[in-house]
């Protein structure tokens, strides 16, 4: 029998432990080889940028796409040359974006619009997100102002306005001829230079004019466009009514035809003060018979350029006048004219305005003293100050006020008979 070695005696602890532990497996070559550790390394790297990129992407769509801070529309001017943080700031600062600066930059990167930003005056949209924001001044899609050139205004009137109005930059380098501006509303982006606004102005004119030129009545007796121009000027500085213009053009036409003199207070008032365009007092007698190119009581036919600039519908009616025989027209105390072809009955339309003007007189309150010591030589027509003709007394409700001459006869209008001036007071 063998002998069994001595048992001695372990703790639980020990006799659950191995008698031998294993040595650790060996490492293989192919794990210790460059190219994988650097391939492991890149691997990581890939995925922890796409983690990163699509966090970017998720926090970057947000962005974009989240409701602004706006409450109610708003303008806002980007200036010329302004950087992308500029832009920024300026939105940031007028409370179009909540973003900080480096978020619109980003955005503006993500959107590929980095060299599409353009300067100008925008409107945003209440909660207009960045997309929106960053996509309305890509489109350049400036706010445009209404400006509105009234008719019959001169052109150095009408540089005035511009020179006021400060949308526009830049300064008018000449003066525009009288008649070839066309007043209208024009829309345009702050900042538009002056000459440019004219030259606009000018072209709208010429395709108007060329326009209404070839729709003309052959008959009338303006041989040019730019006698046309000139008669409508004087047309729109007689009346403002619309039902009227074609009337009143009627009148000038056929004593153009008759060889009579026009006689229009405008033309005495334009040969006085020019480009000015308002006398600021009423005209005197001397004046009527004052010579200067452009007094219609004075020269024969047409002056020789226009008094004003005339709008479409002046020379719409110029050009296709209404087919009447009147030649006289005065005021009928209503705002209106009354037109007839004799001198007679001329007179008797004259003869009730007086009857309207003395009724309003008499009902009239008693002027200041200081009205009532005017110096000698203001004109006893109101009216003539404001271009109404020498040939019509201006209406009841303007001369109420001041009484005519006592022996002075009627102003008989812009279709004044010759040989019978008109008369205010010397």
């Amino acid at each position: 029998m063998s002998e069994r070695p001595p048992i001695s005696p372990r703790s639980p602890r020990a006799a659950l432990e191995p008698e031998q532990v294993p040595p650790p497996p060996k490492r293989s070559d192919h794990a210790r080889n460059p190219l994988v550790v650097a391939g492991n390394a890149i691997i990581t790297i890939i995925i922890i940028a796409m983690l990163g990129a699509g966090g970017a992407y998720v926090y970057g769509r947000q962005a974009l796409e989240a409701p602004g801070p706006l409450q109610e529309e708003k303008v806002v001017n980007i200036p010329a040359r302004a950087g992308k943080g500029d832009i920024a700031e300026a939105l940031l600062r007028e409370g179009v974006i909540s973003a900080n600066r480096w978020v619109f930059i980003g955005a503006v990167f993500a959107l590929k619009a980095s060299s599409e930003l353009k300067p100008g005056e925008y409107l945003f949209q209440k909660n207009a997100n960045l997309r929106d924001v960053i996509g309305t001044i890509v489109e350049g899609k400036v706010v445009q102002h209404s400006i509105t050139i009234p008719e019959g205004l001169t052109s150095e009137q009408i540089v005035a306005r511009l020179t006021e109005n400060d949308i526009f930059t830049g300064s008018i380098r000449e003066m525009p001829r009288e008649g070839t501006l066309l007043p209208e509303t024009y829309k345009f982006p702050r900042g538009t230079p002056r000459d440019q606004v004219i030259q606009r102005m000018q072209q709208a004119q010429k395709r108007i004019l060329a326009e209404i030129w070839e729709r003309r009545n052959a008959d009338i007796p303006a041989k040019t466009p730019e006698q046309l121009v000139t008669l409508a000027s004087i047309v729109e500085k007689e009346t403002g009514r619309a039902d009227e213009r074609s009337r009143v053009a009627a009148v000038f036409a056929n004593r153009l035809r008759q060889k009579m003199k026009l006689q229009s207070d405008p033309t005495i008032i334009y040969g006085i003060v020019g480009g000015k365009g308002t006398l600021g007092r009423p005209i005197r007698r001397s004046e009527i018979q004052q010579p200067s190119p452009y007094n219609t009581y004075v020269v024969e036919g047409l002056p020789p350029g226009p008094i004003a600039n005339p709008g479409r519908a002046s020379l719409e009616a110029t050009a296709n006048p209404a087919r009447t025989r009147d030649l006289f027209f005065v005021a009928d105390g209503t705002g209106g004219h009354a037109f007839t072809e004799t001198y007679d009955a001329h007179q008797k339309n004259v003869s009730k305005l007086r009857a309207m003007e003395k009724a309003v007189q008499n009902d009239a309150v008693e002027p200041p003293e200081e009205a009532a010591a005017a110096p000698a030589g203001a004109a006893t027509d109101p009216g003539a100050a404001t271009g109404t003709s020498p040939a019509r007394p201006a209406p009841a409700k303007q001369r109420a006020r001041t009484a005519p001459a006592p022996a002075a006869p009627a102003r008989q209008g812009a279709a004044q008979s010759s040989g019978t001036p008109p008369v205010v007071q010397q």
